[in-house]
């Protein structure tokens, strides 16, 4: 029970605490989600119920592991969003950023409109990959403050406007590949666009830790690098 209500959750951004009973009730389910005070599932017992309930809501959120509740054992699960992270533009940098990305547990998407870039064959290891506009795309999925967004297509066409939906949206991260010229046009045009300088100077860019690097593996490495730097809170990702 609530696998699914689980794993959509989790790709929604939602936090989830889990409770299973360990003893005579063996297998009882009870879902909380902490920020609304929604639940699915029941333990069986509704004074236990309502004592993993404020467990869940309280704060800070229960640890993993077992314990007993209202005289009951219970196997307690504090599930976080899973980070995300979108790479819009199927070019050659993106190939290996894919490859960093999960080894360091994001879930990836590929997004790109043109088809001759966004290949199953280029993209194997991805965990989607997505062939359509990307603001379209991105105006439509759930996006929060565990979603880390790449843009490296050097085409305003199909940065800009996603640029403006991610932005708004305040995900965690966002970086745009470019010079500090190309960077400066970009600028621009987003606030021509309308959008604030308080959220365009959101933008990492130039994108990634400065390692030297110029091959594309060598990019993918250092977006990476600010990408961990970004999530573990580091001053090194200069934001």
């Amino acid at each position: 029970m609530g696998f699914e209500s689980l794993r959509q959750s989790l790709l929604a951004g939602e936090r989830v605490v889990a409770f299973t009973r360990a003893d005579a009730e063996l297998g009882a389910r009870l879902l909380v989600w902490p920020d609304d005070g929604r639940s699915e599932g029941t333990l069986t017992d509704p004074d236990l119920d309502r004592a993993a309930a404020a467990l869940a809501t309280a704060d800070p959120l229960p640890a993993t592991g077992l314990r007993e509740i209202a005289g009951a054992e219970v196997f307690v699960e504090t599930f976080e969003p899973l980070p995300q992270l979108f790479i819009v533009g199927a070019v050659h940098v993106a190939i290996h950023l894919v490859h960093f990305a999960r080894r360091l547990g994001f879930r990836t998407v590929v997004v790109d409109a043109r088809s001759a870039f966004a290949t199953a064959e280029r993209f194997p290891h991805a965990d989607e990959l997505v062939v359509e506009w990307p603001a379209d795309y991105l105006s439509r999925v759930p996006l929060h403050v565990n979603t880390f967004c790449v843009f490296l297509t050097h085409d305003e066409k199909l940065d800009n406007p996603a640029l403006g939906v991610v932005l708004e949206a305040g995900v965690r991260y966002v970086g745009a590949l470019g010079s500090k010229r190309t960077h400066g046009k970009r600028v621009a045009a987003l606030r021509e666009a309308g959008l604030s300088p308080e959220l365009i100077d959101r933008i990492h860019a130039p994108i990634g830790l400065d390692l030297g690097g110029r091959k594309p593996e060598e990019i993918a490495l250092a977006i990476a690098a600010e990408l961990v730097a970004v999530r573990n809170g580091s001053a090194a990702s200069g934001r």
